[in-house]
């Protein structure tokens, strides 16, 4: 594992899959290929891009569905205010309970109660996202949280979960979509744990992260990785933050999004080959 380069990918809603893709795109155009990663890390919006490209899928085409409105997949919208909801229920959390695990029990609490679309409808927008359903040969790791105990599971191609259903798990996000249901246990988005669930991936000597939205940890986890290896986070720049809006879940953002990824993508790539290429 000491030397193989992980690819992790965090969660931003649809603006963020389209940013995601964007910049991996626009890090192809400029002669820097990422998505050959020996390992892929996927929490949330991240999940998708992460299926999306281990699919074989050509960057370019994936690159086009995102920006180009007539190949956009259906995307359903949000009860108002959900959004707004969530991050006030959040922040209410923060500043009652103090153990982590905890937080996301109640997170998922809140969750299982919350009056959302059915649970098909959401898996049909998760199956239209990704143009495979199978799980790819190669290492991907999809992360998601127990609704009831707060647990962080991890789906792979071992674990006996449809892939459709393990990335669906991941976007699950409180109060705005469904848990899923896997077996005997109800799922939420894994960007609870972590936006972009970095620890996870320690032990690559070569990291990339592309994370759409502001994590908390993400600092920490990062100087934790450079301990023993090269790492490079790519964030939103203030065009991307722009595109984005006041909400990531628009679908309307995507096109913008998109656009703004593959800018960033392109002037980024000179950095990004220096590390996957160990320079």
């Amino acid at each position: 594992m000491a030397n193989e380069r992980a690819l992790v990918l965090g969660g931003g809603g649809v603006a963020g899959i389209a940013w995601m893709t964007g910049v991996l795109a626009g890090l192809a155009d400029a002669g820097a290929q990422v998505g050959d990663a020996e390992y892929l890390l996927g929490t949330s919006a991240g999940s998708v891009v992460a299926a999306q490209i281990a699919s074989g899928a050509p960057l370019a085409a994936l690159y086009r569905t995102q920006v180009e409105p007539a190949l956009q997949s259906r995307e359903l919208q949000p009860r108002e205010g959900a959004l707004t909801e969530l991050f006030e229920f959040g922040e209410k959390l923060d500043t009652e309970v103090f153990d982590p695990r905890e937080r996301r029990r109640r997170m998922g609490e809140m969750a299982l109660a919350a009056d959302t679309v059915p649970e098909p409808d959401r898996l049909a927008v998760i199956e239209a996202r990704l143009p495979s359903h199978s799980w790819p040969e190669r290492p991907l790791d999809i992360i998601a949280l127990d609704a009831s105990t707060g647990e962080t599971r991890r789906f792979d191609r071992a674990s006996g979960v449809s892939l459709v259903s393990a990335v669906a798990a991941s976007c699950a996000v409180p109060g705005v979509w469904p848990p899923v249901t896997i077996g005997d246990a109800r799922y939420i988005d894994g960007g609870i744990r972590s936006l972009t669930n970095l620890d996870l991936a320690a032990g690559h000597s070569r990291v990339l992260v592309i994370a759409p939205m502001p994590d908390p940890v993400l600092e920490a986890d990062a100087a934790a990785i450079a301990e023993h290896g090269r790492i490079e986070v790519i964030t939103p720049d203030e065009a991307a933050r722009a595109a984005f809006g006041t909400d990531p879940l628009v679908p309307t953002t995507r096109t913008p999004s998109g656009h703004a990824g593959f800018a960033q993508g392109r002037a980024l790539a000179r950095t990004v080959t220096a590390l996957w290429n160990g320079a």
